[in-house]
């Protein structure tokens, strides 16, 4: 199976479309979004085409093709208006015989561990900074941001299956490629 992943799209229908032209194209059965769907939050600026009810249309369109966890920028205002589930603090899914805790970060991340097991994948968005670093017993990845990406990153996503995980720009290129 393969799922795409995106985190942080801050209600920018802009670059939430552009997401959502990817996936298209991916043609993959599921999206998971990290968290931090709607809001921009106090920290950032606005995102180009901030319209936070363009992205509750189109989210709403696919809303049988979506995983979501809770970001730290979503409220329960939020799930009034949105027809998919969005308060979940994380989401367990397997990539073969790998468990992956996926979460936005804001409360579980490198510093504070959720429950892993060796070989595990801790999955978070938050920072805006696609990463993917081996610990000792388990694997932390991150796709970065949709519509904010920080630290000289792309506007990107990320592509899990059992075998590889790839991070790619918006625009489809892959920029690094990681295999179990």
């Amino acid at each position: 199976m393969r799922i795409m992943v995106a985190s942080d799209i801050h209600g920018s229908a802009f670059y939430c479309e552009k997401l959502l032209d990817a996936f298209k194209r991916e043609k993959t059965d599921k999206l998971l979004l990290l968290g931090d769907i709607l809001y921009h939050g106090p920290r950032n600026d606005l995102p180009e085409g901030y319209a936070p009810k363009k992205v509750i249309e189109m989210l709403n369109a696919i809303k049988d093709k979506l995983l979501c966890v809770r970001g730290n920028c979503d409220t329960e205002v939020d799930q009034m208006v949105l027809d998919f589930p969005v308060l979940a603090d994380y989401a367990i899914l397997y990539l073969g015989d790998r468990l992956v805790y996926a979460t936005h970060g804001h409360n579980y991340n490198e510093d504070k561990l959720p429950p892993l097991q060796k070989g595990n994948i801790l999955l978070h968005g938050h920072t805006h900074v696609p990463v993917c670093r081996e610990h000792e017993d388990y694997i932390y990845m991150n796709p970065g941001s949709v519509s904010i990406p920080k630290e000289g990153s792309a506007h990107g996503y990320m592509m899990l299956s059992d075998k590889t995980v790839e991070w790619k720009t918006l625009d489809g290129e892959v920029w690094k490629r990681f295999e179990f």
